[in-house]
């Protein structure tokens, strides 16, 4: 820790692919918004895909889908979704927005921006794990640290979300 409260900034990545291999599931897939769930609540990737997929399966088609890949699981997730803000909350998870139109970067993919704890980080067109400031990703998205932060998913567990707030 530094006297200024925050941990030392560093590269600091561990390999995890969130039980994707031990679920059976082959090949690549662009499916990090999956994996990082999967591994920041520590759920079963199969859990989690199956979630994901009756989620983008409800979702309505907009018309300008039919020239791209459709979303699904395992090719990407609209994040934007009111069903997907629902079932991240119901794993326990509070969103934090850390940038807004015009405000610029203010927060880096680096432990010291970061707060400790479990968190799914969202950065361009991809979502991480980062677990009391390690990255647990298939490969280091952190671009040395200089890549922006969009905001992050923190996990509160149950006893935090269930007591009444003081004011």
């Amino acid at each position: 820790m530094t006297t200024s409260g925050k941990r030392a900034p560093g590269r600091q990545f561990r390999h995890n692919d969130g039980g994707r291999a031990a679920a059976g599931y082959r090949g690549s897939a662009r499916d990090s918004v999956a994996r990082a769930i999967a591994i920041a609540a520590q759920r079963p990737y199969a859990e989690v895909y199956a979630a994901l997929a009756a989620g983008v399966g409800a979702q309505r088609q907009r018309k300008t889908d039919g020239a791209r890949r459709p979303a699904s699981a395992r090719n990407g997730v609209n994040v934007r979704q009111t069903w997907f803000r629902n079932y991240m909350q119901t794993l326990g998870f509070h969103w934090t927005a850390t940038m807004s139109i015009g405000s610029g970067t203010t927060t880096h993919l680096r432990a010291d921006e970061l707060p400790p704890g479990r968190l799914v980080v969202a950065v361009s067109r991809h979502y991480t794990a980062v677990i009391d400031g390690v990255i647990h990703d298939t490969n280091d998205p952190s671009r040395n640290g200089s890549r922006a932060v969009y905001g992050y998913w923190s996990f509160q567990p149950t006893h935090e979300r269930t007591l009444p707030r003081s004011t």
